[in-house]
C-alpha cells in the first residue's frame, strides 16, 4: 500500500546510505539513485545532499521524511484495521531489541506470537539499550524491548519479564568449586563488562555500588559490545563476568564455565517493553504488547524446558 518511491525514500534518509537502502530493499545501487532523482524532480525540490560518499538530508528532505513516517504509520494502520474486520492482525511489526533480548530471549518470543499472529511481518533491529530508545523516539520503530527502564520522560516502560544476573567464571577458576564468594573478592578479580549505554552495565554497576564496589575502584578487564562477546571471553579464561542466566544455559550444560554465587548478592532486574509516552500503541504493535505482557509465565516455561534439555544432553554424553 506504501508509495514505492517514499518506500525508497525513507530507507535511503534513514540509512544515508544508497547501497544500504539498496541491500534493505533489495534493489540495485542505481534503481535506488534512479527513484530519488525521479522523486526530486516530482517535488521539484533536492531531497538529498551527496557530496562525496556523504549523505546528508536536506532541509527540504528532513519535512518529506516526517510525512514519509507518518503515511508509513496510516498505511499500516489501515492495513491492521482492515484485518482486524475478519478476526486477523496484520500489518508490519517494527520492533527494536537490546542486545541480551534479541539474542537469547526474542526468538521464542516471536515464535509464540507468529502463531497467534501469522499475518503480521516483522521488521527487527538490536543494539544496546540508549540505541533502542532512540530508534523508538526517532520513530524508526513502533515498540522496544529493553534491559531495565529508559532514563527518558518521552518513553513510556512496562515490565514484561524478570530476569536475573549472576556471576560466571571460567570453568579452571579458582572459585569455579566454592560454594559461594564475598562481594568484595569481586574488586580484584578480572571484571568485563558490556559498553557504556547498556542496560546490563547500568544495572551491574548499581548493583555493585550497593555493596561500596564503585565502577573506579573495579578491575574492569574488558568491555565489550554483547553478552556473547562476553561469554566466550570467560570461555578463554580472560576474565569473569555478571551475566543473564538466560544466556549462559549452553555454556553450563557444556562445562566450560561454572556459575558462582555471591553471598548477599541477588541481581534481579525487569526487562521492559518501551513505547511513546501517550496513548497504548494500536495495530500490530499493540497486539505484540498485550502478547508479551502476559508471556512471562509460558517464556519461563520454555526457558526452563530449554535447559533441562541440555543438562540431559549433557549426562547422556558423559555417560
Amino acid at each position: 500500500m506504501e508509495n514505492f518511491r517514499l518506500k525508497v525514500f525513507r530507507a535511503v534518509a534513514e540509512n544515508l546510505n544508497f547501497r544500504k537502502a539498496a541491500e534493505e530493499l533489495y534493489l540495485t545501487q542505481p534503481a535506488v539513485t534512479l527513484q530519488i532523482k525521479a522523486l526530486e524532480e516530482e517535488l521539484g525540490s533536492q531531497l538529498l545532499d551527496r557530496t562525496g560518499s556523504r549523505v546528508a538530508l536536506t532541509p527540504a528532505g528532513k519535512v518529506l521524511l516526517k510525512y514519509a513516517r507518518r503515511i508509513t504509520e496510516l498505511t499500516q494502520e489501515a492495513e491492521s484495521e482492515i484485518m482486524a474486520l475478519s478476526g486477523e492482525q496484520g500489518g508490519v511489526l517494527r520492533l527494536g531489541a537490546s542486545t541480551t533480548i534479541a539474542q537469547y530471549l526474542l526468538p521464542r518470543l516471536l515464535g509464540e506470537f507468529r502463531k497467534e499472529h501469522p499475518r503480521v511481518r516483522l521488521s527487527i533491529i538490536s543494539g544496546n539499550t540508549e540505541q533502542i530508545v532512540e530508534s523508538l523516539v526517532e520513530q524508526k520503530i513502533g515498540i522496544g524491548l529493553i534491559e531495565g527502564p529508559p532514563l527518558r520522560r518521552d518513553v513510556h516502560a512496562e515490565p514484561f519479564f524478570e530476569d536475573e544476573l549472576v556471576l560466571v567464571v571460567p570453568a579452571s577458576h579458582e572459585w569455579a568449586e566454592q560454594g559461594s564468594i564475598h562481594p568484595s573478592q569481586l574488586a580484584d578479580a578480572p571484571l568485563l563488562m558490556r559498553e557504556r549505554g547498556s542496560g546490563t552495565r547500568r544495572v551491574v554497576e548499581m548493583a555493585l555500588k550497593k555493596y561500596g564496589l564503585k565502577t573506579k575502584s573495579l578491575s574492569l578487564a574488558m568491555e565489550l559490545d554483547s553478552t556473547e562477546a562476553i561469554i566466550s571471553s570467560i570461555e578463554a579464561g580472560l576474565g569473569v563476568g555478571l551475566i543473564s542466566v538466560s544466556a549462559i544455559a549452553k555454556e553450563v550444560a557444556l562445562g566450560s564455565v561454572r556459575v558462582v554465587a555471591v553471598s548477599g548478592l541477588r541481581i534481579l532486574r525487569e526487562l521492559c517493553l518501551v513505547y511513546p509516552a501517550g496513548p497504548e500503541p494500536n495495530g500490530a504493535a499493540g497486539a505484540f504488547r498485550r502478547f508479551a505482557l502476559h508471556c512471562q509465565p509460558s517464556l519461563r516455561d520454555s526457558l526452563e524446558a530449554s535447559k533441562a534439555a541440555r543438562a540431559s544432553r549433557r549426562l547422556k554424553t558423559s555417560g
